[in-house]
């Protein structure tokens, strides 16, 4: 094991770790116990980075790839990461005209698959061709070069001039398609670290002798950005292909985990374990289980306070970038409820003309400050600057409130995003495949309270002929949005209205359906 060392004294990326512990597990998979070596890692990110240079790649351009949880994901990301290019991590869950669109609006000009995604890829058909590398990892997908033969012939050597890359990831888009969230490159050494790094190690106490459990896809932009920093500070990660609850305190136990982090979905999956089970296994080694991604109901947080003890960590942040707000369990209890209080950056809550509430009061939920990000939705100038007020604050589109000690409370969601299980929904995508239906005269696409996952999906639709209505109708549009869309972005089920409540201009008044599937809840979203 590498000796505890503080980042300051650091370089801070994997190559470090390379040559201090070059043996010593970077990455290790949960399901099959693979492990990837601090040396394998570096080598691999090495060749990949020579090779993206070698295609005339240079620092601010593009590539992406579409990977399930495996053990050449992170070596890939920071194989990207060395040349100083933006790499977006694509949801191996999306429909091969999702994938299509963000290859195309990314403007990559690498994408990298593997073969459990060749239906998808195949497709794309001659949507690829302006690409001028496609790489499969793993095994054959037609049309691509196999990764392994490609990076074989390039050296292990470090770039003469690495530099810090960065993601550019995608969010589900309010107008139906996805926006990729692009923060301004560093055009920094590589090594220099990122805020989150210093955050890491300093609000949570990471270090080269960190073992962090990631269960989540890594497509996602938290487990891809803590898997980063992470492994810039010498830690050891610990990947789960797929979630499974009694899985994730079996590998807790097994590797010693330190720090992992988790959305409230997997906290409900983990108490409703059998109590032998859930007490078979020793989590005493965990010192941080941070969550984050969607608010956690205050019961099921008690009970894993009550389980883990005072060890949870809850945040509430955007791939913006634009702010953090944070609270530890002494803090949540204390303001149980609150998603936390601002660090290095400032929460105001305002109305819709943009003028600050009083305390206590409900508005939208601003950032502002010097520890603030700038970001630019990728060609998308006017979400851009809807996402800002004219002072400079920025939102991620939520209501809340903050208390008289400065903790912020979320009610809902100004952008009528849904998240079910940690997964950002935006409606628009569903109902706008799901109005092209030619027996759909008109439909919303609402959240509902979900014990599980908070919110699912669900569709209230006005039929064109009310006596279809119906679970045959039901399945047949469910199916029919599946072929469009991720089937997480499609309802999980349906009800039928003579009509829908809308304006005589047309706009159309969710909220009043909302509240009905809402009624006896004290929160618009769990």
């Amino acid at each position: 094991m590498a000796s505890q060392a503080s980042a300051a004294e650091l370089t801070l990326h994997p190559g470090t770790w390379a040559a201090r512990a070059p043996d010593k597990p970077a990455v290790i998979l949960g399901d099959s116990g693979g492990i990837v070596t601090y040396a394998e890692l570096e080598a691999t990110a090495n060749r990949l980075s020579r090779l993206f240079r070698s295609i005339g790649l240079r620092a601010g351009d593009h590539v992406a790839f579409c990977l399930e949880n495996r053990a050449e994901y992170l070596p890939i990301l920071w194989g990207a990461h060395y040349a100083g290019l933006y790499y977006t991590a694509i949801s191996s869950r999306l429909t091969a005209d999702e994938l299509g669109y963000i290859i195309e609006d990314s403007g990559s000009r690498a994408f990298l698959t593997s073969p459990s995604r060749a239906d998808q890829v195949a497709k794309l058909g001659d949507r690829l061709d302006r690409l001028d590398l496609r790489l499969s990892v793993g095994g054959d997908v037609p049309g691509f070069e196999s990764f392994e033969k490609a990076i074989a012939s390039q050296s292990s050597e470090p770039l003469e001039d690495p530099t810090e890359g960065l993601p550019m990831l995608y969010s589900s888009g309010t107008t139906g398609r996805p926006k990729g969230v692009k923060p301004p490159m560093p055009q920094a050494p590589l090594g220099t670290g990122e805020a989150l790094t210093q955050l890491i190690g300093g609000l949570f106490g990471a270090n080269d002798s960190s073992v962090y459990l990631s269960p989540a896809p890594l497509y996602h932009a938290a487990p891809l950005r803590y898997c980063t920093q992470f492994l810039r500070l010498g830690g050891t990660v610990v990947v789960m292909e797929h979630f499974d609850a009694e899985e994730a305190l079996r590998l807790i136990e097994k590797y010693r985990v330190t720090h992992s982090q988790w959305v409230p979905t997997m906290f409900v999956r983990m108490l409703k374990l059998p109590e032998d089970v859930r007490r078979r296994f020793d989590v005493s080694s965990l010192t941080h289980a941070i969550h984050a991604a969607a608010p956690c109901p205050i019961p099921v947080k008690e009970q894993m306070i009550e389980w883990w003890g005072p060890i949870l960590h809850e945040y509430y942040a955007g791939t913006e970038g634009n702010g953090f707000v944070y609270c530890n369990s002494e803090m949540w209890l204390a303001h149980r409820g609150t998603v936390g209080k601002a660090v290095l950056s400032e929460v105001h809550i305002v109305d819709d003309e943009g003028h600050e509430v009083p305390t206590g009061q409900e508005g939208g939920v601003y950032f502002a400050g010097s520890g603030v990000q700038e970001f630019e939705y990728h060609n998308d100038p006017a979400k851009t600057a809807a996402a800002r007020l004219a002072n400079g604050w920025s939102t991620l589109g939520d209501i809340g409130r903050l208390d008289e000690d400065g903790f912020l409370y979320l009610t809902d969601r100004k952008a009528n995003m849904i998240i079910s299980g940690g997964v950002n929904i935006y409606p628009q995508e569903a109902e706008n495949v799901l109005t092209m239906h030619p027996k759909v005269q008109d439909v919303a696409v609402i959240g509902v309270p979900n014990e599980d996952f908070g919110e699912e999906v669900k569709a209230v639709v006005q039929p064109v002929d009310l006596a279809e209505a119906g679970s045959d109708l039901e399945r047949e549009l469910i199916a029919f949005c599946r072929e469009h869309l991720a089937d997480v972005k499609c309802p999980r089920s349906i009800d039928f209205r003579a009509e829908l409540p809308r304006h005589p201009t047309g706009k159309l008044y969710k909220r009043l359906l909302k509240d009905e599937y809402w009624k006896g809840h004290s929160s618009r979203i769990l």
